[in-house]
Protein backbone atom coordinates (compact mmCIF):
# COMPACT_ATOMS: atom_id res chain seq x y z
CA UNK A 1 0.00 0.00 0.00
CA UNK A 2 1.36 3.39 -1.00
CA UNK A 3 2.19 5.61 1.97
CA UNK A 4 0.21 8.82 2.50
CA UNK A 5 3.40 10.88 2.21
CA UNK A 6 3.88 9.58 -1.35
CA UNK A 7 0.33 10.60 -2.30
CA UNK A 8 0.78 14.07 -0.81
CA UNK A 9 4.10 14.48 -2.63
CA UNK A 10 2.46 13.56 -5.95
CA UNK A 11 -0.40 16.00 -5.37
CA UNK A 12 2.04 18.80 -4.53
CA UNK A 13 4.09 18.01 -7.63
CA UNK A 14 0.96 18.09 -9.82
CA UNK A 15 -0.12 21.35 -8.22
CA UNK A 16 3.28 22.88 -8.96
CA UNK A 17 3.02 21.74 -12.59
CA UNK A 18 -0.45 23.27 -12.92
CA UNK A 19 0.82 26.52 -11.42
CA UNK A 20 3.86 26.66 -13.73
CA UNK A 21 1.55 26.48 -16.76
CA UNK A 22 -0.83 29.09 -15.38
CA UNK A 23 -3.59 26.52 -14.83
CA UNK A 24 -4.26 27.64 -11.24
CA UNK A 25 -5.12 31.21 -12.19
CA UNK A 26 -8.81 30.35 -12.26
CA UNK A 27 -8.66 29.15 -8.64
CA UNK A 28 -6.95 32.38 -7.60
CA UNK A 29 -9.45 34.61 -9.38
CA UNK A 30 -12.64 32.74 -8.56
CA UNK A 31 -14.51 34.72 -5.86
CA UNK A 32 -15.98 31.44 -4.55
CA UNK A 33 -12.53 30.01 -3.80
CA UNK A 34 -11.89 29.96 -0.03
CA UNK A 35 -9.25 32.55 0.93
CA UNK A 36 -6.80 29.93 2.34
CA UNK A 37 -6.93 27.99 -0.94
CA UNK A 38 -6.43 31.18 -2.95
CA UNK A 39 -3.38 32.12 -0.87
CA UNK A 40 -1.87 28.66 -1.16
CA UNK A 41 -2.42 28.64 -4.95
CA UNK A 42 -0.30 31.78 -5.04
CA UNK A 43 2.33 30.02 -2.94
CA UNK A 44 2.30 27.08 -5.37
CA UNK A 45 3.26 29.38 -8.25
CA UNK A 46 5.82 31.34 -6.21
CA UNK A 47 9.01 31.65 -8.24
CA UNK A 48 7.44 30.05 -11.33
CA UNK A 49 7.44 31.86 -14.66
CA UNK A 50 3.70 31.85 -15.25
CA UNK A 51 2.62 32.49 -18.88
CA UNK A 52 0.16 35.27 -19.63
CA UNK A 53 -2.12 32.77 -21.38
CA UNK A 54 -2.74 29.57 -19.36
CA UNK A 55 -1.57 26.40 -21.14
CA UNK A 56 -4.05 23.92 -19.67
CA UNK A 57 -3.42 21.15 -22.20
CA UNK A 58 0.35 21.38 -21.73
CA UNK A 59 -0.09 21.18 -17.94
CA UNK A 60 -2.20 18.02 -18.09
CA UNK A 61 0.14 16.46 -20.63
CA UNK A 62 3.12 17.16 -18.37
CA UNK A 63 1.42 15.44 -15.41
CA UNK A 64 0.82 12.16 -17.22
CA UNK A 65 -1.61 9.93 -19.15
CA UNK A 66 -4.28 9.75 -16.42
CA UNK A 67 -4.33 13.55 -16.18
CA UNK A 68 -4.65 13.73 -19.96
CA UNK A 69 -7.77 11.56 -19.84
CA UNK A 70 -9.13 13.78 -17.08
CA UNK A 71 -8.36 16.83 -19.20
CA UNK A 72 -10.23 15.33 -22.15
CA UNK A 73 -13.27 14.92 -19.94
CA UNK A 74 -13.00 18.49 -18.67
CA UNK A 75 -12.81 19.71 -22.27
CA UNK A 76 -16.52 18.89 -22.52
CA UNK A 77 -17.36 20.83 -19.35
CA UNK A 78 -16.93 24.57 -20.04
CA UNK A 79 -19.41 25.16 -17.21
CA UNK A 80 -16.83 23.81 -14.76
CA UNK A 81 -13.49 24.96 -16.20
CA UNK A 82 -14.55 27.92 -18.38
CA UNK A 83 -14.71 28.38 -22.14
CA UNK A 84 -11.03 29.29 -22.45
CA UNK A 85 -9.78 26.21 -20.60
CA UNK A 86 -12.23 23.87 -22.36
CA UNK A 87 -11.12 25.11 -25.78
CA UNK A 88 -7.44 24.67 -24.93
CA UNK A 89 -8.00 21.17 -23.48
CA UNK A 90 -9.42 20.03 -26.82
CA UNK A 91 -5.81 19.81 -28.00
CA UNK A 92 -5.43 16.70 -25.86
CA UNK A 93 -7.76 14.64 -28.05
CA UNK A 94 -5.54 13.80 -31.01
CA UNK A 95 -2.48 16.04 -31.18
CA UNK A 96 0.05 14.43 -28.82
CA UNK A 97 3.68 13.63 -29.70
CA UNK A 98 3.93 10.06 -31.07
CA UNK A 99 6.07 7.26 -29.67
CA UNK A 100 9.01 6.31 -31.97
CA UNK A 101 8.08 3.50 -34.32
CA UNK A 102 10.88 1.29 -32.99
CA UNK A 103 9.06 1.09 -29.65
CA UNK A 104 5.76 0.41 -31.44
CA UNK A 105 7.35 -2.38 -33.50
CA UNK A 106 8.69 -3.99 -30.33
CA UNK A 107 5.27 -3.73 -28.68
CA UNK A 108 3.57 -5.48 -31.64
CA UNK A 109 6.18 -8.24 -31.93
CA UNK A 110 6.09 -8.90 -28.18
CA UNK A 111 2.29 -9.13 -28.24
CA UNK A 112 2.24 -11.77 -31.03
CA UNK A 113 5.65 -13.42 -30.41
CA UNK A 114 6.70 -13.14 -34.04
CA UNK A 115 8.23 -10.59 -36.46
CA UNK A 116 5.99 -7.77 -37.63
CA UNK A 117 6.55 -8.84 -41.25
CA UNK A 118 4.72 -12.10 -40.49
CA UNK A 119 1.69 -10.14 -39.27
CA UNK A 120 1.37 -7.30 -41.77
CA UNK A 121 2.32 -6.95 -45.40
CA UNK A 122 3.20 -3.33 -44.64
CA UNK A 123 2.70 -0.79 -41.87
CA UNK A 124 3.15 2.97 -42.02
CA UNK A 125 5.75 4.07 -39.42
CA UNK A 126 4.09 7.48 -39.14
CA UNK A 127 0.95 7.30 -36.96
CA UNK A 128 -2.37 8.71 -38.16
CA UNK A 129 -3.25 9.63 -34.58
CA UNK A 130 -1.51 9.75 -31.20
CA UNK A 131 -3.41 9.97 -27.92
CA UNK A 132 -2.58 9.62 -24.24
CA UNK A 133 -2.86 5.84 -24.06
CA UNK A 134 -2.29 4.57 -27.60
CA UNK A 135 -1.47 5.56 -31.15
CA UNK A 136 -2.81 4.29 -34.47
CA UNK A 137 -0.94 3.22 -37.62
CA UNK A 138 -2.30 2.36 -41.04
CA UNK A 139 -1.33 -1.10 -42.29
CA UNK A 140 -2.06 -3.77 -44.90
CA UNK A 141 -2.62 -7.38 -43.83
CA UNK A 142 -1.09 -10.41 -45.52
CA UNK A 143 -4.45 -10.85 -47.27
CA UNK A 144 -4.26 -7.31 -48.67
CA UNK A 145 -6.89 -5.75 -46.39
CA UNK A 146 -6.52 -2.10 -45.32
CA UNK A 147 -6.58 -1.94 -41.50
CA UNK A 148 -5.93 0.41 -38.59
CA UNK A 149 -3.54 -0.88 -35.91
CA UNK A 150 -3.94 0.61 -32.43
CA UNK A 151 -0.95 0.07 -30.10
CA UNK A 152 -0.62 0.97 -26.41
CA UNK A 153 2.17 3.36 -25.52
CA UNK A 154 4.95 1.40 -23.73
CA UNK A 155 4.77 1.79 -19.95
CA UNK A 156 1.39 3.50 -19.95
CA UNK A 157 -0.24 0.90 -17.69
CA UNK A 158 2.26 1.50 -14.89
CA UNK A 159 1.93 5.29 -15.07
CA UNK A 160 -1.85 5.13 -15.21
CA UNK A 161 -2.31 2.78 -12.26
CA UNK A 162 0.09 4.81 -10.12
CA UNK A 163 -1.80 8.03 -10.81
CA UNK A 164 -5.22 6.45 -10.19
CA UNK A 165 -3.91 5.08 -6.88
CA UNK A 166 -3.33 8.67 -5.76
CA UNK A 167 -6.66 9.81 -7.21
CA UNK A 168 -8.41 7.20 -5.07
CA UNK A 169 -6.51 8.28 -1.98
CA UNK A 170 -7.17 11.97 -2.59
CA UNK A 171 -10.88 11.29 -3.18
CA UNK A 172 -11.08 9.43 0.14
CA UNK A 173 -9.54 12.38 1.99
CA UNK A 174 -11.90 14.85 0.38
CA UNK A 175 -15.00 12.73 1.01
CA UNK A 176 -14.07 12.25 4.67
CA UNK A 177 -14.27 16.02 5.18
CA UNK A 178 -18.04 15.85 4.63
CA UNK A 179 -20.27 18.63 3.34
CA UNK A 180 -20.49 19.35 -0.38
CA UNK A 181 -17.53 17.09 -1.16
CA UNK A 182 -19.20 14.08 0.46
CA UNK A 183 -22.46 14.74 -1.42
CA UNK A 184 -20.56 14.56 -4.74
CA UNK A 185 -19.24 11.10 -3.77
CA UNK A 186 -15.70 11.55 -5.15
CA UNK A 187 -14.64 8.01 -4.23
CA UNK A 188 -17.37 6.52 -6.37
CA UNK A 189 -16.60 8.98 -9.17
CA UNK A 190 -12.97 7.86 -9.21
CA UNK A 191 -14.04 4.20 -9.04
CA UNK A 192 -16.13 4.74 -12.19
CA UNK A 193 -13.19 6.52 -13.83
CA UNK A 194 -10.94 3.57 -12.92
CA UNK A 195 -13.33 1.02 -14.42
CA UNK A 196 -13.61 2.62 -17.82
CA UNK A 197 -9.91 3.39 -18.06
CA UNK A 198 -9.14 -0.26 -17.29
CA UNK A 199 -10.97 -1.08 -20.53
CA UNK A 200 -8.67 1.28 -22.43
CA UNK A 201 -5.59 -0.40 -21.00
CA UNK A 202 -6.68 -3.80 -22.38
CA UNK A 203 -7.34 -3.50 -26.10
CA UNK A 204 -9.07 -6.90 -26.16
CA UNK A 205 -11.80 -5.39 -24.00
CA UNK A 206 -12.02 -2.40 -26.32
CA UNK A 207 -12.36 -4.78 -29.27
CA UNK A 208 -15.12 -6.65 -27.44
CA UNK A 209 -16.90 -3.35 -26.76
CA UNK A 210 -16.77 -2.47 -30.46
CA UNK A 211 -18.18 -5.88 -31.36
CA UNK A 212 -21.01 -5.55 -28.81
CA UNK A 213 -21.86 -2.03 -30.01
CA UNK A 214 -21.97 -3.24 -33.62
CA UNK A 215 -24.55 -5.88 -32.69
CA UNK A 216 -26.66 -3.35 -30.81
CA UNK A 217 -26.61 -0.89 -33.71
CA UNK A 218 -27.74 -3.31 -36.42
CA UNK A 219 -31.16 -1.63 -36.30
CA UNK A 220 -29.58 1.79 -36.99
CA UNK A 221 -28.42 1.72 -40.65
CA UNK A 222 -26.96 5.25 -40.50
CA UNK A 223 -24.31 4.29 -37.90
CA UNK A 224 -21.32 2.03 -38.64
CA UNK A 225 -18.84 0.27 -36.35
CA UNK A 226 -15.65 -1.04 -38.05
CA UNK A 227 -15.11 -4.79 -37.98
CA UNK A 228 -12.49 -6.18 -35.59
CA UNK A 229 -9.64 -8.36 -36.89
CA UNK A 230 -9.50 -10.76 -33.95
CA UNK A 231 -6.52 -12.71 -35.36
CA UNK A 232 -4.38 -9.57 -35.08
CA UNK A 233 -5.73 -8.32 -31.74
CA UNK A 234 -4.11 -8.82 -28.33
CA UNK A 235 -3.95 -7.06 -24.98
CA UNK A 236 -1.70 -4.26 -26.26
CA UNK A 237 -2.57 -4.31 -29.98
CA UNK A 238 -5.94 -4.01 -31.70
CA UNK A 239 -6.51 -4.31 -35.44
CA UNK A 240 -9.72 -3.19 -37.09
CA UNK A 241 -11.19 -2.30 -40.45
CA UNK A 242 -9.81 0.91 -41.98
CA UNK A 243 -12.37 3.71 -42.30
CA UNK A 244 -12.20 6.09 -45.27
CA UNK A 245 -14.36 9.10 -44.59
CA UNK A 246 -14.56 12.79 -43.79
CA UNK A 247 -14.24 13.90 -40.18
CA UNK A 248 -17.35 15.50 -38.75
CA UNK A 249 -15.19 18.45 -37.74
CA UNK A 250 -14.69 19.38 -41.44
CA UNK A 251 -18.13 20.83 -42.24
CA UNK A 252 -16.97 22.49 -45.47
CA UNK A 253 -15.60 19.21 -46.81
CA UNK A 254 -18.88 17.46 -45.94
CA UNK A 255 -20.85 20.04 -47.90
CA UNK A 256 -18.41 19.88 -50.82
CA UNK A 257 -18.89 16.09 -50.92
CA UNK A 258 -22.66 16.55 -51.22
CA UNK A 259 -23.64 15.68 -47.65
CA UNK A 260 -26.35 17.53 -45.71
CA UNK A 261 -24.93 18.58 -42.28
CA UNK A 262 -28.44 18.85 -40.78
CA UNK A 263 -29.25 15.25 -41.75
CA UNK A 264 -25.94 14.03 -40.36
CA UNK A 265 -26.55 15.90 -37.09
CA UNK A 266 -30.01 14.33 -36.71
CA UNK A 267 -28.66 10.86 -37.49
CA UNK A 268 -25.94 11.27 -34.86
CA UNK A 269 -28.43 12.28 -32.16
CA UNK A 270 -30.74 9.36 -32.97
CA UNK A 271 -27.81 6.91 -33.03
CA UNK A 272 -26.73 8.09 -29.59
CA UNK A 273 -30.29 7.81 -28.23
CA UNK A 274 -30.57 4.25 -29.52
CA UNK A 275 -27.30 3.35 -27.82
CA UNK A 276 -28.05 5.05 -24.49
CA UNK A 277 -31.79 4.45 -24.13
CA UNK A 278 -32.74 1.45 -26.26
CA UNK A 279 -29.57 -0.63 -25.86
CA UNK A 280 -28.15 0.69 -22.58
CA UNK A 281 -24.60 0.48 -24.00
CA UNK A 282 -23.14 3.57 -25.62
CA UNK A 283 -19.96 5.01 -27.08
CA UNK A 284 -18.89 7.55 -24.47
CA UNK A 285 -16.22 9.40 -26.45
CA UNK A 286 -18.15 10.75 -29.44
CA UNK A 287 -16.02 13.80 -30.12
CA UNK A 288 -15.44 15.02 -33.66
CA UNK A 289 -12.09 13.28 -34.02
CA UNK A 290 -13.75 9.88 -33.51
CA UNK A 291 -16.57 10.35 -36.04
CA UNK A 292 -16.43 10.13 -39.84
CA UNK A 293 -18.95 10.38 -42.65
CA UNK A 294 -18.62 7.67 -45.30
CA UNK A 295 -19.26 8.38 -49.01
CA UNK A 296 -22.81 6.97 -48.70
CA UNK A 297 -23.65 9.35 -45.82
CA UNK A 298 -23.41 6.86 -42.95
CA UNK A 299 -21.60 7.86 -39.75
CA UNK A 300 -18.67 5.67 -38.67
CA UNK A 301 -17.22 5.74 -35.16
CA UNK A 302 -13.79 4.70 -33.93
CA UNK A 303 -12.02 4.48 -30.54
CA UNK A 304 -14.16 2.30 -28.27
CA UNK A 305 -12.06 2.57 -25.13
CA UNK A 306 -14.65 4.54 -23.18
CA UNK A 307 -18.09 2.93 -23.13
CA UNK A 308 -21.07 3.52 -20.85
CA UNK A 309 -23.68 1.06 -19.62
CA UNK A 310 -27.10 1.75 -18.04
CA UNK A 311 -29.50 -0.90 -16.76
CA UNK A 312 -33.11 -1.05 -17.99
CA UNK A 313 -34.65 0.52 -14.90
CA UNK A 314 -32.35 3.54 -15.09
CA UNK A 315 -33.02 3.83 -18.83
CA UNK A 316 -36.77 3.95 -18.22
CA UNK A 317 -36.26 6.71 -15.67
CA UNK A 318 -33.92 8.52 -18.06
CA UNK A 319 -36.35 8.29 -20.99
CA UNK A 320 -39.23 9.57 -18.85
CA UNK A 321 -37.06 12.45 -17.61
CA UNK A 322 -36.13 13.45 -21.16
CA UNK A 323 -39.70 13.15 -22.41
CA UNK A 324 -41.00 15.05 -19.39
CA UNK A 325 -38.63 17.92 -20.08
CA UNK A 326 -39.56 17.89 -23.77
CA UNK A 327 -43.29 18.05 -23.01
CA UNK A 328 -42.99 20.29 -19.97
CA UNK A 329 -44.33 17.65 -17.55
CA UNK A 330 -42.08 18.77 -14.69
CA UNK A 331 -44.26 17.14 -12.04
CA UNK A 332 -43.61 13.70 -13.55
CA UNK A 333 -39.89 14.45 -13.90
CA UNK A 334 -39.79 15.38 -10.21
CA UNK A 335 -41.69 12.22 -9.21
CA UNK A 336 -39.18 10.07 -11.11
CA UNK A 337 -36.33 11.62 -9.16
CA UNK A 338 -38.03 10.68 -5.92
CA UNK A 339 -38.88 7.16 -7.17
CA UNK A 340 -35.27 6.64 -8.21
CA UNK A 341 -34.16 8.02 -4.83
CA UNK A 342 -32.02 10.62 -6.54
CA UNK A 343 -33.64 13.17 -4.22
CA UNK A 344 -34.04 12.39 -0.48
CA UNK A 345 -37.64 11.75 0.58
CA UNK A 346 -37.74 14.63 3.07
CA UNK A 347 -37.87 17.15 0.19
CA UNK A 348 -41.11 18.37 -1.41
CA UNK A 349 -42.01 17.01 -4.87
CA UNK A 350 -43.85 20.17 -5.88
CA UNK A 351 -40.93 22.39 -4.90
CA UNK A 352 -38.56 20.22 -6.90
CA UNK A 353 -40.89 20.36 -9.93
CA UNK A 354 -40.87 24.16 -9.73
CA UNK A 355 -37.06 24.19 -9.63
CA UNK A 356 -36.98 21.95 -12.71
CA UNK A 357 -39.38 24.27 -14.51
CA UNK A 358 -37.01 27.19 -13.95
CA UNK A 359 -34.29 25.26 -15.79
CA UNK A 360 -36.41 23.44 -18.39
CA UNK A 361 -38.68 26.18 -19.73
CA UNK A 362 -35.88 28.25 -21.32
CA UNK A 363 -34.82 25.17 -23.34
CA UNK A 364 -38.15 24.28 -24.88
CA UNK A 365 -38.79 25.22 -28.51
CA UNK A 366 -35.50 27.03 -29.02
CA UNK A 367 -32.50 26.07 -31.19
CA UNK A 368 -29.32 25.10 -29.39
CA UNK A 369 -27.48 28.16 -30.74
CA UNK A 370 -29.71 30.37 -28.60
CA UNK A 371 -29.05 28.41 -25.42
CA UNK A 372 -26.07 28.42 -23.09
CA UNK A 373 -25.22 24.88 -22.05
CA UNK A 374 -23.01 26.33 -19.32
CA UNK A 375 -25.88 28.34 -17.84
CA UNK A 376 -28.19 25.34 -18.06
CA UNK A 377 -25.69 23.13 -16.23
CA UNK A 378 -25.12 25.84 -13.64
CA UNK A 379 -28.87 25.87 -12.97
CA UNK A 380 -29.04 22.09 -12.72
CA UNK A 381 -26.00 21.95 -10.45
CA UNK A 382 -27.67 24.49 -8.16
CA UNK A 383 -30.68 22.16 -7.93
CA UNK A 384 -28.44 19.25 -6.93
CA UNK A 385 -27.12 21.33 -4.03
CA UNK A 386 -30.49 22.71 -2.95
CA UNK A 387 -32.13 19.27 -2.92
CA UNK A 388 -29.22 17.22 -1.53
CA UNK A 389 -28.93 15.08 -4.66
CA UNK A 390 -25.86 12.84 -4.58
CA UNK A 391 -23.74 12.27 -7.67
CA UNK A 392 -25.03 9.33 -9.72
CA UNK A 393 -21.88 7.61 -11.07
CA UNK A 394 -23.77 5.56 -13.67
CA UNK A 395 -24.88 8.85 -15.25
CA UNK A 396 -21.48 10.60 -15.27
CA UNK A 397 -20.37 9.15 -18.61
CA UNK A 398 -23.82 9.80 -20.04
CA UNK A 399 -23.56 13.41 -18.93
CA UNK A 400 -20.18 13.82 -20.60
CA UNK A 401 -21.32 12.15 -23.81
CA UNK A 402 -24.59 14.05 -24.06
CA UNK A 403 -22.76 17.39 -23.86
CA UNK A 404 -20.25 16.11 -26.42
CA UNK A 405 -22.93 14.92 -28.88
CA UNK A 406 -24.76 18.21 -28.52
CA UNK A 407 -21.56 20.10 -29.33
CA UNK A 408 -20.86 18.00 -32.44
CA UNK A 409 -24.47 18.24 -33.64
CA UNK A 410 -24.54 22.00 -33.12
CA UNK A 411 -21.31 22.46 -35.08
CA UNK A 412 -22.96 20.62 -38.00
CA UNK A 413 -26.38 22.28 -37.71
CA UNK A 414 -26.54 25.42 -35.51
CA UNK A 415 -30.35 25.35 -35.71
CA UNK A 416 -30.81 21.81 -34.41
CA UNK A 417 -32.99 21.41 -31.33
CA UNK A 418 -31.87 18.40 -29.34
CA UNK A 419 -35.17 18.05 -27.51
CA UNK A 420 -37.35 18.08 -30.64
CA UNK A 421 -34.96 15.69 -32.42
CA UNK A 422 -35.08 13.29 -29.47
CA UNK A 423 -38.86 13.42 -28.88
CA UNK A 424 -40.07 10.92 -31.57
CA UNK A 425 -37.49 8.29 -30.64
CA UNK A 426 -38.06 8.62 -26.89
CA UNK A 427 -41.86 8.60 -27.28
CA UNK A 428 -41.84 5.41 -29.35
CA UNK A 429 -39.42 3.64 -27.02
CA UNK A 430 -41.47 4.53 -23.95
CA UNK A 431 -44.63 3.24 -25.67
CA UNK A 432 -42.96 -0.10 -26.39
CA UNK A 433 -41.47 -0.41 -22.90
CA UNK A 434 -44.35 0.88 -20.77
CA UNK A 435 -47.36 -0.41 -22.75
CA UNK A 436 -49.70 -3.12 -21.37
CA UNK A 437 -48.00 -5.97 -23.23
CA UNK A 438 -44.61 -4.96 -21.86
CA UNK A 439 -46.05 -4.64 -18.34
CA UNK A 440 -47.49 -8.19 -18.41
CA UNK A 441 -44.27 -9.63 -19.82
CA UNK A 442 -42.22 -7.82 -17.18
CA UNK A 443 -44.44 -9.12 -14.36
CA UNK A 444 -44.26 -12.72 -15.57
CA UNK A 445 -40.52 -12.51 -16.00
CA UNK A 446 -40.05 -10.91 -12.58
CA UNK A 447 -42.14 -13.58 -10.83
CA UNK A 448 -40.30 -16.40 -12.59
CA UNK A 449 -36.91 -14.94 -11.67
CA UNK A 450 -38.04 -14.62 -8.04
CA UNK A 451 -38.98 -18.30 -7.90
CA UNK A 452 -35.72 -19.29 -9.55
CA UNK A 453 -33.72 -17.39 -6.91
CA UNK A 454 -35.23 -19.26 -3.93
CA UNK A 455 -32.71 -22.19 -3.94
CA UNK A 456 -29.79 -19.78 -4.22
CA UNK A 457 -31.25 -17.66 -1.41
CA UNK A 458 -31.35 -20.70 0.88
CA UNK A 459 -27.73 -21.55 0.04
CA UNK A 460 -26.63 -17.99 0.82
CA UNK A 461 -28.42 -18.08 4.16
CA UNK A 462 -26.62 -21.30 5.01
CA UNK A 463 -23.31 -19.73 3.93
CA UNK A 464 -23.97 -16.71 6.14
CA UNK A 465 -24.97 -18.85 9.13
CA UNK A 466 -22.98 -22.09 8.69
CA UNK A 467 -23.55 -25.08 10.93
CA UNK A 468 -21.06 -25.69 13.71
CA UNK A 469 -17.70 -26.53 12.23
CA UNK A 470 -18.46 -24.76 8.94
CA UNK A 471 -16.18 -22.30 7.17
CA UNK A 472 -15.79 -18.88 8.84
CA UNK A 473 -17.03 -15.78 6.98
CA UNK A 474 -14.62 -13.88 4.71
CA UNK A 475 -12.76 -10.91 6.25
CA UNK A 476 -14.05 -7.41 5.35
CA UNK A 477 -12.48 -5.47 2.49
CA UNK A 478 -9.56 -3.22 3.38
CA UNK A 479 -10.40 0.45 3.75
CA UNK A 480 -8.32 3.38 2.57
CA UNK A 481 -6.75 5.18 5.51
CA UNK A 482 -8.03 8.71 5.97
CA UNK A 483 -5.28 11.10 7.02
CA UNK A 484 -6.35 13.96 9.23
CA UNK A 485 -4.51 17.05 8.02
CA UNK A 486 -5.01 20.32 9.85
CA UNK A 487 -4.17 23.94 9.21
CA UNK A 488 -3.45 25.39 5.77
CA UNK A 489 -2.10 22.07 4.45
CA UNK A 490 -5.66 20.73 4.62
CA UNK A 491 -6.83 23.43 2.23
CA UNK A 492 -3.91 22.86 -0.13
CA UNK A 493 -4.77 19.15 -0.31
CA UNK A 494 -8.44 19.92 -0.97
CA UNK A 495 -7.63 22.42 -3.73
CA UNK A 496 -5.11 20.27 -5.57
CA UNK A 497 -7.01 17.00 -5.07
CA UNK A 498 -10.24 18.50 -6.35
CA UNK A 499 -8.51 19.75 -9.49
CA UNK A 500 -6.29 16.73 -10.14
CA UNK A 501 -8.66 13.94 -9.14
CA UNK A 502 -11.81 15.33 -10.69
CA UNK A 503 -13.66 15.56 -7.41
CA UNK A 504 -15.76 18.40 -8.75
CA UNK A 505 -17.71 16.20 -11.17
CA UNK A 506 -21.43 16.91 -10.95
CA UNK A 507 -24.67 15.16 -11.74
CA UNK A 508 -26.13 16.16 -15.12
CA UNK A 509 -29.90 15.99 -15.42
CA UNK A 510 -31.26 15.28 -18.90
Amino acid sequence: MTHAIVHIARLLKWGRTLARHGALQGIERDPLTPPPVRRLARIARFGARVPKVPAYADAFQAIGPAAIKLGQSLATRPDLVGEEAAKDLLRLQDALPPVPFAAIREQIETAFHRPIEDIFQSIDPDPVGAASIAQVHRAVTAEGEQVAVKVLRPGVERDFLRAIDTYEWAAAQVEAMGGEAARLRPRMVIATFKRWTARELDLRREAASASELAEGMEAEPTFVVPEIDWQRTAGKVMTLEWIDGIKLSDRDALIAAGHDPATIAGNLVRAFLRQAIAEGFFHADLHQGNLFVLPDGRIAAIDFGIMGRIDRRARLWLAEIIYGLITGNYRRVAEIHFEAQYVPAHHNVAEFATALRAVGEPMRGRPVKELSVGQMLDGLFAITRDFDMQTQPHLLLLQKTMVMVEGVATALDPDINMWETAAPFVREWLRSELGPEAAIADRLGKDFRTLARIPDLIRRIEAKFPPEGGAPPLPPLAEIQVVRIGGPWRYLLVGIAAFAAGAGASYFLL
